[in-house]
C-alpha cells in the first residue's frame, strides 16, 4: 500500500533497491491524541469514567482512577465494561491563506542571511506556499533555489551558513497527517524493510520519547538494524535499556526484561539497571517518637542511579552486536597534524613575589584547618591560587567562607593598560599566526566574577587584532551560527570558555587553539583541544597551553598529564562526549592538587 502510493506520486517504477529516508521529527509528527472519557464528581473527588456506558473508569485494584492520572498513563486504554476508546485522534487545523504566509515569513527570517526584506522578496517571487512545501520537506531544494533565468538565489557563502544551521531546524506550516510509524506499524508486515539505518542512535534512548518509541515501530518492522551514534551512552545503566529493547527485543526478553501488563517498561529498566548498572540505595536514620512507650529511630531508603556499566553487561548487551570505529582506522589521511606544545611563562617580579606571599598565608592557614579535620577552605585556596596569577589585574580579597574572616588581601598588579607576561605571550602568538593566515581560538576559564575575557578582547584590540568573544549568553542552538556572523565580520581571535564549545561544535577556522588556563576538568580540556581538528581540517593543527612557572598553574597540569596518560592507555581514546571517566586512578585532580599543595 505505502511502496505504490510513493511510487506513483513520484513517477517511479520499481527497479533493485529502494531506499527509505525518514526523518525523526517527521517519523513522529501526525495526528494527537485527546481524551474522550468523562468526569465524574464523587465523594472521592474527581473520577473518569466511559463515554458510552458510563462505566466508572478503575486500577488493578478495583479503585477509581482520577482523570489527571488517567491522562498521565503510558498506554491508552478502552473501557473493560463496553471496549469504547477513551482517546480518539485529532488533526491539527490547516493554515488559512493569511495564517500561512505569516507563518512562512517568520520561518524564513530564522534562517541565516535571510532577513525582512530578503524574505519578503522571496514569498513574492516564489509564493509562500512554495517556500513553505521546500521548507517542509526538503531544505537542499530550498538551499539551491534557482530563479527564471537559471541562477542560484543564494551565494556560496550564504548556501554554507544556512546549510550548517538549518540542519538543526524545525519547520511545521499546520500540516498534520497520519503519523508515518503509527501508518508503518499498522499496515506493513513484519520483515518489510531488510534493513533500518538509524543514526545519531542516541538520539532514541529515552523511554518515553515519542520519537524514541517512533524508532523501535521501525526496527520491528526491519529485519536487520543498525545503529550509529559517536556517543553510546551518556554515563548509566538506562541509557542503553530502551535502544537495546527496541533493536533487540527478543535478547532482552530472554534475558528477563519484559514489559508488565499494562505495558510499562518502568520495572524492566530498573532490574536492567540493578543486573548491570549502579543504584546506590541511600539510607537515613532519623530519631523519632513514633512509638507510643519509647523513643526510636527511623530509617527511609531511596534508590538513585549511579554512572557506571559493569562487566556483565559489556559482554552481553555490547561486545556481540557493537562495532567501535575510529577516525583513524578509515584511513587515507583524513585528519591533518596535530600538535600540542606547552609554554612556561615567567611572572614578573613584582607579582611572582605578590604569588608566594599569597600562596604561603592561604597555605598555611590551610594546613591549619585540616590539622582540625575542617576542609570548608580546601576550594577557596585552591581557585585562589590557580586564579590569581591570570586576574591579578584586579584587587583579590580571601574571606574565609564560613567566617567571613580575611585572610589575605593583594593589590591589583595591572592597570587595563598594562599587559602581563601571559597576555604578552597570547599577543606574540596571534601575531605570529595572522602572518601565516591562522586563526586563532583562545580559552579561559575565567568569564564570570573573575572575567578575564574583556580584558583580553581590549588588549587584543590595541594591537590591531579583530577579536570577538563567545559568551553563555548566546543560546547553545545559535552559537555555530553566532561564530558564523563573526567570521563574516573578519575576525583574527576568538575568546571564549572552553565549556561553552567543547562539544558539538566543529571550529575548522580556528587552527591554532590557546589554553591560557587549563582548570581541572580532564574531559573539558581534551574536548576543547580538538574543536578543530575534525573531519574537514586541511590546515595543521596547533594547540599551544600556557602556565605560569613557580604556580599551582604547573603543578596541575603536571596532574592532569599523567590522568591523560593513565585514560590513553586504558581505554584508548578520549571519549566523545558525556560521562567524565578519566580520572580513573585514584584521586581527582582537586584531591592531588590539594595534597601537592598542603605537603609543600
Amino acid at each position: 500500500m505505502l511502496f505504490p502510493f510513493i511510487r506513483g506520486h513520484h513517477h517511479v517504477q520499481p527497479t533493485g533497491q529502494e531506499f527509505f529516508i525518514l526523518g525523526r521529527v517527521r517519523m513522529r509528527m501526525g495526528f494527537h491524541w485527546k481524551p474522550v472519557f468523562t468526569q465524574r464528581r464523587t465523594r472521592h473527588g474527581d473520577v473518569a469514567a466511559c463515554p458510552d456506558c458510563g462505566t466508572l473508569i478503575t486500577d488493578l485494584d478495583g479503585e477509581p482512577v482520577n482523570p489527571v492520572a488517567l491522562e498521565a498513563e503510558e498506554s491508552r486504554r478502552k473501557c473493560s465494561h463496553c471496549a469504547a476508546p477513551l482517546w480518539t485522534l485529532i488533526r491539527p487545523r490547516s493554515l488559512s491563506g493569511s495564517d500561512q504566509s505569516s507563518v512562512v515569513l517568520k520561518a524564513l527570517k530564522r534562517i541565516p542571511t535571510i532577513g525582512e526584506v530578503t524574505a519578503q522578496k522571496l514569498m513574492q517571487k516564489f509564493g509562500d506556499g512554495f517556500l513553505a512545501s521546500m521548507l517542509g520537506d526538503n531544505i537542499h531544494e530550498f538551499i539551491n533555489l534557482m530563479d527564471g533565468n537559471g541562477e542560484l538565489v543564494f551565494s556560496d557563502r550564504q548556501a554554507t551558513r544556512m546549510e550548517r544551521a538549518m540542519a538543526n531546524m524545525e519547520f511545521g506550516f499546520g500540516e498534520g497527517g497520519y503519523q508515518p510509524s503509527e501508518f508503518i506499524k499498522r499496515y506493513l508486515p513484519q520483515g518489510t524493510f531488510d534493513l533500518l539505518i538509524a543514526d545519531e542512535a542516541h538520539e532514541y534512548k529515552n523511554g518515553g520519547s515519542a520519537q524514541g518509541q517512533a524508532m523501535g515501530v521501525l526496527a520491528a518492522k526491519a529485519r536487520k538494524t543498525l545503529l550509529l551514534t559517536g556517543t553510546l551512552m551518556g554515563g548509566y545503566g538506562d541509557d542503553l535499556f530502551y535502544l537495546l529493547f527496541r533493536a533487540l527485543p527478543g535478547r532482552m526478553i530472554e534475558d528477563g526484561y519484559r514489559p508488565t501488563t499494562s505495558g510499562s517498561m518502568t520495572s524492566a529498566a530498573m532490574a536492567f539497571m540493578r543486573d548491570h548498572g549502579v543504584l546506590k540505595d541511600i539510607y537515613s536514620e532519623s530519631a523519632g517518637t513514633a512509638h507510643k512507650t519509647a523513643k526510636g529511630t527511623k530509617v527511609s531508603v531511596r534508590t538513585v542511579k549511579a554512572p557506571g556499566f559493569g562487566p556483565k553487561g559489556v559482554l552481553r548487551c555490547i561486545l556481540p552486536f557493537t562495532i567501535f570505529l575510529k577516525l583513524k582506522d578509515i584511513g587515507g589521511n583524513v585528519l591533518p597534524p596535530y600538535d600540542e606544545e606547552f609554554r612556561e611563562v615567567q611572572m614578573d617580579v613584582a607579582q611572582a613575589a605578590a604569588y608566594r606571599d599569597l600562596a604561603g598565608r592561604l597555605t598555611a592557614e590551610l594546613k591549619q584547618a585540616l590539622a582540625r579535620r575542617d576542609t570548608t577552605l580546601l576550594g577557596v585556596v585552591l581557585n585562589v591560587l590557580l586564579a590569581w596569577p591570570d586576574c591579578c589585574f584586579r584587587s583579590e580579597t580571601v574571606v574565609h567562607p564560613r567566617t567571613r574572616n580575611t585572610l589575605a588581601f593583594v593589590p591589583a598588579q595591572f592597570n587595563e593598560f598594562e599587559i602581563s607576561p601571559k597576555e604578552r605571550e597570547l599577543i606574540d602568538i596571534c601575531k605570529a599566526e595572522k602572518e601565516q593566515g591562522r586563526k586563532v581560538l583562545a580559552y579561559t576559564v575565567y568569564t564570570g566574577t573573575r572575567d578575564t575575557t574583556s580584558r583580553l578582547k581590549g588588549l587584543l584590540e590595541q594591537e590591531g587584532f579583530k577579536v570577538a568573544v563567545l559568551r553563555a549568553s548566546v543560546d547553545a542552538s545559535r552559537r555555530e551560527d553566532w561564530i558564523a556572523e563573526q567570521l563574516d565580520r573578519g575576525i583574527d581571535v576568538l575568546v571564549t570558555n572552553p565549556e561553552l564549545v567543547k562539544t558539538g561544535l566543529d571550529l575548522l577556522e580556528f587552527p591554532t587553539i590557546v589554553f591560557m588556563q587549563s582548570g581541572y576538568n580532564v574531559y573539558s580540556l581534551q574536548q576543547a583541544a580538538r574543536r578543530s581538528w575534525r573531519i574537514g581540517q586541511k590546515q595543521p593543527v596547533r594547540v599551544i597551553y600556557l602556565g605560569y612557572a613557580g604556580s599551582s598553574q604547573m603543578t596541575c597540569l603536571e596532574l592532569m598529564a599523567k590522568k591523560i596518560m593513565v585514560s590513553q592507555s586504558t581505554s584508548g581514546d578520549v571519549p566523545e562526549s558525556g560521562l567524565d571517566v578519566l580520572n580513573q586512578d585514584g584521586d581527582s585532580v582537586e584531591v592531588a592538587l590539594a595534597r601537592q599543595l598542603v605537603a609543600t
